[in-house]
């Protein structure tokens, strides 16, 4: 019987973090790809910007509706206008799309998926875009999903502390100035955040709703909620921006429905290939700095309470742009690919 044929891909916003990763993720991994475009609104003029896949010289195009049409997957990872001009053509251009943007996250015909927790709905049609959710919704997805399951949940109370690249280019390159002038008794802007970013932390970044939680918080609980299935989740977040430049650090208080211990909960995540866990006598083993760049979610400490023996606090520290964004669009992208009939028909 004849195999599935290979994936025709395209990556629209090829420049963006998020582009960077999948772009790499795609040239390392052995996903099934036989051809792959690259694409960025900023292109003018043809052949006037270049890329790399696989040690080879490639052209950036300005995309189209025509360039996708036809193509199995198309990656956008621009921004979220780009994403709603390009993510609508899908079913008309009969191909597929799995929009990185977050553009979409808040549209309830649209899949929202976490792999590994809710990717057997995919199964029950074919969609023609799938949403990535916030970094935040990929990690407690993941971290909540496997806790449940085990001992039940009466309630999590979330503060994660968020990277500047949530901010795209614009908030790493905020944080990088505004340190170096700052080194160097020099004056610097503030045009990212309202305020200094560079050695202070931030309660905020965004315009408070009247019981002082911002839209991102909000956004965040509902699609932990959604991913999960569980509309009632006791799920409470607040996100407080750090002068960091990736990875989201979560310290997550959780009352438990069963008694558990700490040596239970390590063995539970041990199980997934999905947790990085430190060695319960580490010191500070997991943080922003050790953790960058890497593909798991590393859990760095589980502390007991001791006169409640269904509350725990996990410390965890996750990149967002690798399994908080690409490797979950990657491993939607495979998921796809699976449920393809063999013999290549689409």
């Amino acid at each position: 019987m004849p195999g599935r044929k290979k994936f025709r891909v395209a990556l629209v916003g090829t420049d963006s973090l998020r582009g960077k990763e999948i772009k790499s993720f795609l040239s390392v991994k052995k996903f099934p790809l036989s051809h792959i475009e690259f694409y960025d609104v900023d292109v003018d003029d043809e052949y006037s910007k270049l890329t790399e896949f696989r040690d080879e010289p490639r052209v950036i195009h300005h995309p189209s509706g025509e360039a996708l049409e036809g193509l199995d997957l198309v990656f956008l990872a621009g921004d979220k206008e780009t994403s709603r001009v390009y993510g609508p053509l899908a079913a008309a251009r009969k191909f597929q799309a799995i929009d990185l943007s977050e553009a979409f996250s808040d549209q309830e015909e649209i899949p929202l998926v976490v792999a590994g927790v809710n990717d057997s709905l995919l199964s029950s049609r074919r969609f023609p875009l799938v949403a990535n959710p916030h970094p935040l919704t990929i990690i407690l997805s993941s971290l909540l999903h496997r806790l449940i399951a085990q001992f039940g949940l009466e309630k999590a109370v979330v503060f994660a502390l968020q990277p500047v690249s949530a901010f795209d280019e614009s908030g790493i390159e905020e944080l990088a100035s505004q340190s170096a002038s700052m080194l160097s008794s020099a004056a610097f802007k503030k045009e990212v955040f309202r305020e200094q970013i560079a050695f202070n932390i931030l309660s905020h970044t965004e315009a408070p709703d009247a019981n002082g939680f911002s839209s991102g918080e909000r956004r965040v609980v509902a699609e932990v909620k959604r991913v999960l299935g569980r509309p009632d989740l006791p799920l409470f977040l607040s996100i407080v921006q750090a002068p960091v430049f990736h990875t989201y650090s979560v310290m997550a208080y959780l009352e438990l429905r069963a008694e558990a211990d700490i040596r239970g909960l390590r063995d539970l995540y041990r199980e997934g290939p999905l947790f990085d866990l430190s060695p319960a006598t580490s010191s500070c083993a997991v943080s922003s700095i050790s953790v960058a760049g890497k593909e798991q979610i590393f859990i760095g400490q589980i502390k007991k309470e001791e006169n409640s023996p269904c509350s725990f606090w996990i410390w965890t520290v996750t990149d967002n742009l690798t399994r908080g964004s690409a490797l979950n669009a990657l491993e939607i992208a495979r998921i796809l690919y699976d449920l393809r009939p063999t013999g290549g028909a689409k």
